[in-house]
């Protein structure tokens, strides 16, 4: 049940590592995974990880052999998101109270939004800073879109295609090796 990554190989080059869950978060049952894969594997922290749904988080703590997986659920998790075929851009983040529902925010009142839409990753590049997440990945489908008369922005509410209450295999999206070594090379910095 794995993504079908499509003809870039990888989504913008990015190389896929199958991982098994092996660890949920003891106290928040939305928070966070374990992985049976880590930096031996070339998996980096912030490394998107996906299942054949959708969007599932991102690498936020490795080991030699595990990596610990902060899932869009997650209260500190915020994605940039963008509604299609040509929707409005904006953050995805879980809903207060009902952390198996994720909110899209910042969508301004004049942009349509229409339930059933699906709602992607936006993907940004602006000079040397990126997203942490590539253009494309799948996060869910828009349930409800509604307007509060106090607000300038509307609330639209996104049912993720992951079911993460049931990961056991997910893919993280690894940046290759000559990509990293590249720009180690170059002295980039990273953190």
């Amino acid at each position: 049940d794995l993504v079908k990554l499509g003809p870039a190989g990888g989504i913008e080059g990015r190389e896929a590592v199958a991982a098994r869950v092996i660890g949920r978060s003891p106290t928040v049952w939305y928070s966070t995974v374990t992985i049976d894969h880590g930096s031996s594997s070339g998996i980096d922290v912030d490394d998107p990880v996906i299942t054949g749904a959708g969007l599932v988080g991102r690498v936020s703590e490795t080991t030699g052999g595990t990596a610990r997986v902060t899932l869009i659920t997650d209260h500190r998790s915020a994605v940039s998101a963008k509604v299609l075929p040509n929707g409005p851009s904006g953050v995805i983040q879980p809903e207060v109270g009902d952390p198996g529902k994720l909110l899209l925010d910042f969508i301004e009142e004049d942009r349509e939004v229409k339930e059933g839409q699906m709602v992607v990753t936006a993907g940004w590049r602006a000079g040397n800073l990126a997203s942490l997440f590539p253009f494309g990945i799948e996060v869910g489908r828009v349930t409800e879109a509604t307007i509060d008369e106090q607000q300038t922005y509307q609330r639209v509410h996104v049912k993720p295609f992951a079911d993460l209450r049931e990961l056991e295999i997910v893919e993280v999206l690894t940046q290759g090796g000559s990509n990293k070594d590249q720009s180690r090379a170059d002295g980039s910095e990273s953190g």
